[in-house]
């Protein structure tokens, strides 16, 4: 015990440049902000200690409450629709495609799908922005199959504006479900799988009562990661609507740069960023709570 005790010690010091990197880089500026956050500052003249009035001046304010009431329906875009994509077309790959064509034709649809998360956010926003405009290719597609009816200003009307935003987040995020569930395929045990088909089970039987509970664990990576991820929401936004019209689109992380950028008022700014990092946190560590205490019952 004492010469494991040695050794774990020897190998703890070469966590101390990471732990030191994270301290400057993580836990020092987070500290700064939280500090900043409580201050009125413009970003140049000596900051004026205010209190909790930048957190009090949120609650009523009407940009952002709708920025986290964006948030909130972004999470479809971002977490459940993807997550569902995303298991059943790795299902698809991995169960039809990659058995009748081959693995590397479904490597190649794999890689496909996954193409938009390695695409910079700014070349994917211009073409979305050039797709959705109103002169542009969408509505140019429903005009030539007769549904010019339904042809619209996909980012100008507040009313359909975050559903288009939506619409390319989906797009852009179904590829990082679909090659964490593909690789958890790969990794299941086959025998569990035969022994249901002999038992009768159909196909999506199988998939639905044996499948996803075997890989449960990357279901849960997948939904944490995506709903972090919603939260940072910043420059599919940026690139396609500033927020607008009106706050139809407003997000938090965007709320955040108009008060640093371009009101001069960072301690607000930090005031929003502050909150967005706590929401984050709690909502990473309610995930990780349940996700342990399921393990601890399935072990007992």
């Amino acid at each position: 015990m004492k010469r494991r005790s040695s050794l774990d010690g020897g190998y703890a010091i070469f966590m101390l440049p990471g732990l030191i990197a994270f301290a400057i880089v993580i836990v020092g500026p987070f500290l700064a902000t939280v500090a900043i956050s409580f201050t009125k500052w413009n970003g140049v003249q000596a900051p004026k200690w205010v209190g909790l009035d930048n957190y009090a001046g949120l609650l009523g304010d009407p940009y952002f409450v709708a920025s986290f009431q964006n948030t909130i329906v972004l999470l479809l875009a971002m977490v459940v629709i993807p997550t569902i994509l995303g298991l059943l077309l790795a299902g698809l790959l991995y169960s039809y495609v990659g058995r009748k064509f081959g693995p590397r034709t479904a490597s190649f649809f794999r890689a496909g799908f996954y193409l938009p998360q390695v695409m910079p956010v700014a070349v994917a926003g211009v073409v979305w922005g050039w797709i959705l405009t109103p002169d542009g290719a969408l509505n140019s597609i429903l005009q030539s199959v007769g549904l010019g009816v339904l042809a619209q200003n996909w980012l100008g009307n507040p009313d359909i504006a975050i559903f288009s935003v939506m619409g390319m987040m989906v797009w852009f995020q179904i590829g990082f479900p679909l090659v964490i569930f593909f690789t958890a395929l790969q990794r299941m045990d086959q025998t569990i799988i035969e022994a249901a088909s002999l038992d009768g089970a159909s196909s999506w039987q199988t998939f639905i009562h044996v499948t996803i509970h075997q890989i449960r664990p990357e279901i849960f990576v997948v939904v944490l990661m995506t709903t972090i991820a919603t939260f940072k929401v910043f420059a599919q936004v940026f690139v396609l609507t500033r927020g607008g019209p009106g706050t139809a689109t407003y997000v938090p992380s965007y709320y955040t740069y108009l008060n640093f950028f371009q009101k001069d008022q960072v301690g607000l700014g930090s005031a929003v960023a502050t909150i967005v990092t706590v929401v984050v946190l709690v909502v990473a560590a309610v995930f990780i709570n349940f996700q342990a205490r399921r393990d601890l019952a399935k072990e007992s």
